[in-house]
């Protein structure tokens, strides 16, 4: 069997679990991965055979999205060129993570696929969402890369096609420790917007996965690492909490390790404000504005007693080959 799968290379999540699934598909044939988007910063170990600028994001200094830069750099010709000239008729099975592109070459060569990811989820009504809907958020998650067939993840079952999240093995086979520290993975916050606050929480030490680091380094209360999947899981493994955005990937596996966590979605950004509705309906809290009380936020935080529910970690194995029965109907 011959597996395209398409990845959307807008953050790193959608690279963490094509690594994760990797092995597991090879199982059932000759995987080619398809990467779009160019706004990871993972080291990526996948047998990439197609690539696409496609449509990426761009962030502003502290914390919300640069709508300007992320307009400017679309480019529709390319992406038509670039989705024509995906050989999608030569496999058997096509697996699309949220890819704009992947969804246009089906439709253009009249091929058939299936969404497995995160976004997938956001078929469903019954996904939490913020008490404000934006209609725009409403349509890029349902509109921007469509498929006949939906496997959707999230933190809890919230219709029939939802399934827990995929989880690393480094995180399922861990045992968690408390060092004490909190890991910060932040990527739309640039270093100057949460530095002061940070050491104003002097005796709080913080663990900083930002990029633009070149090596590890430690000043004051910080110690700065370069965004490092390794270094990263071992950092989150040994937490006390971790501080993130608003994504999915990285609260599911805090919550997995049973760690403290702090939200702060990317501003203005739909899917993030929709899983910091899920979030807290969880009971994890979530900052929408980070101002000069930022470090007294993080000492209530830490000084809280919480209990989350339990996280579930995804059967892979069913997983995949739910999805390839539901492929063949």
């Amino acid at each position: 069997m011959k597996i395209f799968y398409a990845i959307q290379a807008t953050g790193n999540g959608h690279i963490s679990r094509a690594t994760q699934l990797y092995p597991y598909l090879q199982k059932y044939g000759e995987v080619d991965f398809f990467l779009s988007g160019n706004n990871a910063t993972l080291d990526i170990k996948l047998p990439i055979k197609f690539k696409s600028k496609g449509c990426s994001l761009h962030y502003s200094k502290c914390g919300g999205l640069n709508y300007w830069d992320i307009v400017k750099n679309i480019k529709p010709r390319q992406i038509y060129k670039d989705a024509d000239a995906l050989p999608l008729t030569k496999y058997d099975v096509i697996i699309n993570d949220f890819d704009s592109i992947t969804s246009l070459a089906c439709k253009m060569q009249k091929v058939h696929s299936v969404q497995l990811g995160h976004q997938a989820s956001f078929i469903s009504a019954n996904t939490p969402r913020p008490e404000k809907k934006s209609l725009m958020g409403e349509m890029i998650l349902k509109h921007y890369a469509p498929s006949p067939k939906n496997i959707g993840l999230h933190f809890e079952k919230y219709d029939s096609f939802i399934l827990p999240p995929i989880i690393k093995d480094e995180i399922v086979q861990a045992e968690p420790t408390n060092l004490k520290h909190i890991t910060v993975y932040l990527p739309s916050f640039d270093k100057d917007c949460l530095e002061k606050a940070f050491n104003k929480v002097s005796d709080v030490h913080f663990h900083w996965f930002l990029q633009g680091i070149e090596f590890k380094h430690t000043v004051g209360n910080i110690t700065y690492f370069p965004v490092n999947q390794k270094k990263f899981n071992e950092s989150l493994i040994s937490c006390e909490g971790i501080i993130t955005g608003g994504g999915f990937e990285t609260p599911a596996e805090a919550l997995y390790l049973k760690k403290k966590v702090l939200s702060i979605p990317i501003r203005s950004h739909y899917e993030q404000e929709c899983n910091a509705a899920a979030l807290k309906k969880m009971g994890v809290p979530v900052v929408y504005d980070v101002g000069n009380d930022f470090g007294n936020i993080i000492e209530n935080w830490l000084n809280t007693e919480v209990i989350y529910p339990a996280m579930s970690a995804n059967n892979i194995p069913e997983t995949l080959q739910y999805m390839f029965d539901t492929y063949k109907e």
